[in-house]
């Protein structure tokens, strides 16, 4: 070979790999670009999405071109993965990255975006860690990838040849001891650098989504819409939820339940855990025969109740389950509590999983189920992790670490697909996800319990298309469980757990003397209000099945942070201890069983919910209220229906609505979503909006669609002065 021709191939190999290494940017749906770079993974969270509601995103104003930023993203591939390197502005924020607990605005962070059920620090490990930010400069940065993705948001400064790092120490130079602890040594208050930095762990390439705005609830409308549309729960799961005592048998069950019925308090779903199985730890999928030695009896009583049962598994399959010998070739070489772990990636392990749970649970009535540790625990502590580890390896070809993240959002799919067969729609409780979960119908929970931590929660939750259930269990006192009961009312999924109680919890919150029947002198009064509470729930089930009807078509979060709705005010870029309940209430959870607290008011006049008084916008008060009250603000020109409680919802349920009239409403309009409300026949056009007005002085109700039932009927039009 001659040295010319030598050359001439060495330079097309250099091409080549330039080439094939270069940025591409692909625009692939409205104000939606794919950016390519590098080598990329076989498997990823975006194969497995729903399909776009193409309509939907259509329907949305877009930009011709992607944020500028997309020139200058540098990229570089290292021995620990590829790094990508974002511009930010100077006075850019960053939120989101899935249920984060402990922080809100995430500019200054690093995020280790890990699947864990307990927090370690403030790094971001959560049950449902997503790879996806939202800027407030309109725009939404998500990579598509099931490694490990650890996120620098302006956090570490490069030694760069800019002088800005010089600069900044000159000008606290003299002017700093070198302090007396850790933090002042340690923590010096430099400013944020300009850059946020992605490593994906063990990739030679990365794929990102970026979503436009141009407002950050744009984004997130348009990501949720990308996903699939926001979920969309059967009517009843907008009701309650009691979850009964793990060691309860039938007989038990039968007779607790009947408390609902007999005290006339509203409950939907009754749910049990884990002692209905023969072997729980891994998961038999089977009846205990001496607990439950006749299910389908207790599904009749069930049934003949109205109750919707959810049923408590995990899916690691116990060697002694009916499916374990079909399922072992399709699961990864580590057990877990002696079970093996599905590839849900393979359809051979959904088909044998799925057809398995249609046959014997879902076709004989069981509504919903609980999805229990499909994450991994304890991380902090080196002899307790339980999960399967990072080195363990599942017939699809992905590692422990991918399984890891995807855990959680297959294992759901693989469930509620079942549902979908058989045309019934349910309400999951899942305790991991991660990226697209957006139109799944399921609630995360957790382990952890301190209160400021769920609001937070609430309020992540919206950046991220993921519901959230800031459930009850034991408590500390009466007020404190009065006002998680108040929470949990204010959020997208009300359950009460009482897996470790014997007794209902306002007869007893301490777990030692519930059990023990030591029961309070004062619990009737606080059955009374317990239930005044939960039949509240159940008046704004047409408020809220209305905003999660929005939620699926226009991808609006129907619980979202105040930044969404007033990124102009500054005052909310920070508040993580209140929200927005669908368009027109906000929610200020008193935490810890407080009685007093500082409440910040947006533009515009606020009522409070209770006592109809009036707040002035743009303004802080120190408000307390009594255990009576509920901590929600409604905004003027709002026209509120509020329903009669009922008892649970059927498919011939009519709610009679009331609509309150908050302040001047002439010339309003609301809309409130009717359908079956429990099949997927809204996915046919079988669905009617009902606008409802009111103009001078008089209220008009206006159908339009193509369902022939009326589930809500409107009794009256109460004008709130």
């Amino acid at each position: 070979m001659t040295k010319v021709k030598a050359s001439l191939i060495c330079c097309f190999f250099i091409l080549f790999v330039q080439y094939s290494l270069a940025q591409q940017i692909t625009k692939i749906a409205p104000g939606i670009w794919k950016i390519v770079y590098g080598e990329q993974e076989k498997i990823k969270p975006g194969d497995f999405k729903e399909k776009p509601l193409e309509n939907e995103l259509n329907k949305m104003a877009a930009s011709e071109n992607g944020p500028a930023f997309l020139k200058y993203i540098k990229y570089n591939v290292e021995q620990g993965g590829i790094v990508a390197e974002l511009p930010l502005e100077d006075n850019e924020r960053i939120y989101g990255f899935g249920l984060q607990v402990n922080t809100l605005e995430q500019r200054g962070m690093r995020r280790e975006i890990r699947t864990n059920s307990w927090i370690v620090g403030n790094i971001g490990f959560t049950h449902a860690p997503l790879p996806f930010y939202i800027s407030s400069k309109g725009y939404g940065v998500l990579v598509n990838s099931s490694r490990y993705v650890n996120f620098y948001l302006g956090s570490q400064h490069k030694l760069a040849k800019s002088i800005s790092i010089k600069q900044q120490v000159e000008e606290t130079s003299g002017t700093q001891s070198p302090g007396d602890s850790p933090s002042a040594l340690y923590n010096k208050n430099y400013k944020s650098s300009n850059t946020v930095e992605i490593q994906v762990k063990g990739a030679k390439g990365i794929e990102m989504l970026v979503f436009d705005g141009p407002s950050m609830k744009n984004v997130i409308e348009r990501y949720n819409l990308y996903s699939g549309g926001g979920a969309l729960p059967p009517l009843w799961a907008m009701g309650f939820k009691y979850r009964a005592k793990n060691t309860f048998n039938a007989t038990e069950v039968a007779s607790f339940s009947s408390y609902f019925r007999e005290k006339h308090i509203p409950c939907d779903m009754f749910g049990l855990e884990p002692g209905w199985q023969s072997a729980a730890y891994s998961c038999s999928y089977a009846w205990n025969k001496k607990n439950y030695p006749n299910p389908d009896s207790l599904l009749n009583i069930m049934h003949n109740r109205n109750y919707k049962l959810n049923l408590w598994e995990h899916a690691y399959v116990h060697p002694t389950s009916p499916i374990f010998d079909s399922i072992v070739p399709y699961s990864g070489d580590y057990a877990v509590w002696k079970g093996a772990v599905p590839d849900f990636v393979l359809p051979q392990t959904r088909k044998i999983f799925g057809d398995y749970h249609n046959k014997n649970f879902i076709q004989k009535g069981v509504a919903a189920f609980k999805l229990d540790e499909c994450d991994a625990a304890y991380y902090h502590e080196a002899n307790a992790e339980w999960s399967f580890p990072d080195i363990a390896k599942f017939p699809s070809g992905l590692d422990g670490e991918q399984m890891r993240q995807l855990l959680g959002y297959l294992y759901q799919k693989t469930i509620l697909d079942e549902y979908q067969k058989v045309d019934l729609r349910t309400m999951l409780e899942v305790r991991a996800s991660y990226l697209f979960a957006a139109p799944f119908n399921a609630a995360l929970y957790t382990d952890m319990y301190d209160h400021a931590s769920f609001v937070r929660m609430i309020v992540n939750s919206g950046f991220s298309g993921l519901n959230w259930s800031p459930e009850v269990r034991q408590t500390s006192s009466e007020n404190d469980l009065i006002r998680r009961l108040q929470t949990t009312l204010m959020s997208s999924h009300m359950v009460v757990d009482c897996w470790f109680l014997k007794n209902l919890p306002w007869y007893q919150f301490n777990r030692d003397k519930n059990n023990n029947d030591e029961l309070l002198p004062n619990r009737f009064e606080l059955e009374a209000k317990a239930k005044n509470l939960i039949e509240l729930r159940m008046s704004f089930i047409p408020y809220l099945y209305a905003a999660f009807a929005k939620y699926h078509y226009t991808g609006t979060p129907p619980f979202r942070a105040l930044v969404l709705d007033y990124p102009d005010d500054k005052e909310v870029w920070k508040i993580d201890n209140q929200y927005m309940m669908g368009e027109s209430i906000m929610c200020a959870p008193f935490i810890d069983g407080a009685s007093t607290r500082e409440i910040y008011f947006p533009e515009g006049i606020w009522y409070d919910f209770n006592s109809n008084k009036k707040y002035e916008g743009g303004k802080k008060y120190t408000i307390t209220m009594t255990l009576d009250e509920i901590p929600m603000f409604v905004k003027e020109g709002t026209i509120l229906p509020m329903a009669k409680p009922v008892e649970y919802i059927t498919k011939e349920t009519v709610l009679d609505v009331t609509c309150r009239l908050y302040g001047n409403c002439d010339g309003k309009t609301i809309q409130l979503f009717e359908d079956n409300g429990h099949t997927f026949d809204y996915t046919k056009n079988q669905f009617n909006w009902i606008n409802l007005s009111w103009k001078k002085n008089k209220g008009t109700i206006n159908r339009v669609g193509n369902y022939k039932k009326q589930h809500y009927k409107i009794t009256s039009w109460q004008p709130i002065n």
